[in-house]
This record gives structure tokens, sequence and C-alpha cells, in this order.
């Protein structure tokens, strides 16, 4: 939760800063990196819900009115999940580039952080009128690398909101949440 508050924070600093309005293009709906991390990993689990799918699974869970509230801004999430038989498997430069694709495309990374041996995080959002209309997640762990798009607005604190739900896993205190599946 405490990395949920340090995002909220700095985009409230970006929301205040003036951005120069480059003509930038996004990266692809999927960036070619995680092409690449599909076509390398022994397991995949991929999924995309568009808001009617959304809607429709939240109320599966009729006692969480945030994720209610949340969702009723977003337009779809888009899922991918790569597991990896050894450890560190992957191609490092691979993941890199779906940074780079990122930053070339004017998307602002309110996190990035590096935990060693526990992997990295990323977070990018994508501004429009200084409003927030995408998230991008990166987490990388020893043989798992897990690529979340959020698409439509919502803000980095309401996603606190959606972790354990629709495959995003759950952050608290800066930390990814372990799954309890093997």
């Amino acid at each position: 939760m405490k990395l949920f508050r340090i995002v909220g924070l700095l985009l409230v600093g970006i929301s205040v800063a003036q951005f120069s309005q480059a003509q930038l293009q996004p990266p692809p709906a999927v960036p070619q990196g995680i092409d690449a991390l599909r076509q390398m990993a022994s397991s995949k689990t991929e999924f995309t819900l568009d808001h009617s799918m959304l809607v429709f699974a939240s109320k599966l869970d009729p006692g969480d009115e945030d994720l209610r509230r949340v969702i009723a801004g977003i337009s779809g999430v888009s899922v991918h999940n790569f597991r990896f038989p050894r450890p560190w498997m992957y191609d490092p430069a691979v993941v890199n580039s779906v940074k780079d694709d990122y930053h070339t495309g004017g998307w602002k990374q309110l996190v990035n952080q590096q935990k060693g041996e526990a992997g990295m995080t990323d977070v990018w959002v994508r501004l429009e009128n200084n409003a927030v209309s995408n998230v991008a997640m990166l987490f990388a762990r020893a043989n798992e690398v897990d690529y979340i798009l959020v698409s439509g607005s919502i803000s980095p604190l309401d996603l606190s909101h959606l972790g354990g739900h629709f495959g995003i896993p759950k952050i608290e205190g800066g930390v990814m949440v372990p799954s309890d599946r093997k």
C-alpha cells in the first residue's frame, strides 16, 4: 500500500508540472518485447477483458464497492503472464526493450524498482490533457514475467483496488505479494 501512496504523490507532482505536448506515438497495444517473451516462455496465460466483461466479473464480488467504482472508468485490462523453466532464462534486453518502447512513446515512468535477485517492478502512465489514460505494469522475477495494461481513466492509487483481481498482482508496501498458485 505504501507503493501506491508514493505513486499517488508522484502522479500529483506530474500533474502539477507542465509537460511539453510533443507529438509522440504510444507504443503498440502489446510491445514487441512482450511478443518476444511469449516466444521464450514455457507457460503462458494471457487474456483481455473489455469494459462489459470487467463489469460482469466485478459482480462476482458484490461487496467491493471500490472495485466497482474503479471499473466504471476502465475500458479494458490486458494481462500477460509468462513462466520460464529455469531462473533468469529470459533475455533482460527484451525486458529493457519494453521499457524503451514506453519511454520513446512519451509515457511517464512512476516506478522503477530493482530488487536484485527478487526482480524488478516498473509502472508507467500515459497522460492525455494531464489525466491518466492508460497504466502499464511490468513485473519481472526469476522464473516469471507479468505485463498488465489497464486502459481508461484510472489513478495509480486505484490500481490497489484492482490488485488481486483479473490477474493483476497485489502489491503491499512496494512489494508484489506472491500468489498462492504453484
